[in-house]
């Protein structure tokens, strides 16, 4: 009796954080799973962890072509693609009294155009694949205006759009797009901000709580449970209620920036 093929996986943003939590949890599958990020150590680590699984495809997924080439090598070595999550991003914080375009500009590459490019690379490996699912990371984030989240709310605010469109026109081909829209998960970029979030899970949490949901390919995920039942009655209120409400929580210091 023949077997089954592993599903095979493109995992950005696998280097840290929910990533690497992920990648742990779908390497537990037994699946075949290619991971990017711009670290390269934590990846091999990650390989030689599970011997025979992983396809190391680091590189700066801001930059076109380097997308080009890494999905260039997974039809090299796999010929297709059953899964796409991207998950890489970053964030920083601006100051309104100082403000800085560059910030805005940094973080539209990072977060939204590098998504983009690996779209396009994954895509024509997706309609080889088995069952294809598309996977992008958004962020609760767009829910609510927040003081100092002018640029990542807007980078991220472009996401659910971009896949929910895609969603519509990949539908006849037979791929499944899911949008992440995660809340605060304690993840080395949280830890590194100066002000606390409420309700927080671990990144193990999180990740176990991912790849579950994953398996039912809906169009949306979004978590904690408790931050979005608190959240979500907060993003239907007036324009001006929810700006008082992000006024109350202005940090006292100015705000850090965050590098990936």
């Amino acid at each position: 009796m023949s077997r089954t093929p592993a599903r095979r996986y493109w995992l950005t943003g696998a280097s840290s954080g929910v990533g690497a939590a992920l990648a742990a949890e779908i390497l537990k599958t037994g699946a075949q799973l290619a991971v990017s990020s711009r670290s390269k150590a934590p990846l091999n680590a990650l390989a030689q962890r599970f011997p025979g699984q992983v396809l190391v495809v680091a590189g700066d997924l801001t930059n076109s072509q380097t997308v080009r080439e890494i999905g260039e090598k997974i039809a090299e070595q796999w010929g297709s693609l059953d899964t796409l999550i991207l998950n890489a991003g970053t964030c920083e914080y601006v100051d309104a009294r100082q403000f800085d375009a560059s910030i805005v500009e940094h973080l539209i590459r990072t977060n939204l155009l590098a998504s983009s490019f690996c779209a396009e690379a994954a895509l024509p490996l997706l309609r080889a694949g088995t069952t294809p699912h598309l996977v992008g990371m958004a962020s609760s984030v767009t829910y609510l205006p927040l003081p100092g989240a002018e640029a990542h709310g807007a980078s991220k605010a472009g996401l659910p759009y971009l896949f929910d469109s895609l969603r519509i026109e990949l539908a006849p081909e037979g791929i499944d797009v899911t949008v992440i829209n995660p809340g605060t998960v304690e993840t080395p970029l949280a830890a590194s901000r100066d002000f606390s979030m409420p309700l927080s899970w671990t990144v193990d949490k999180a990740a176990r709580y991912l790849f579950e949901k994953l398996n039912e390919r809906p169009a949306e995920i979004a978590f904690p449970a408790a931050f979005m039942a608190t959240l979500w009655p907060l993003s239907n209120l007036p324009a001006r209620v929810k700006l008082a409400i992000g006024n109350r929580i202005v940090r006292s210091n100015p705000p850090i920036m965050d590098r990936p």
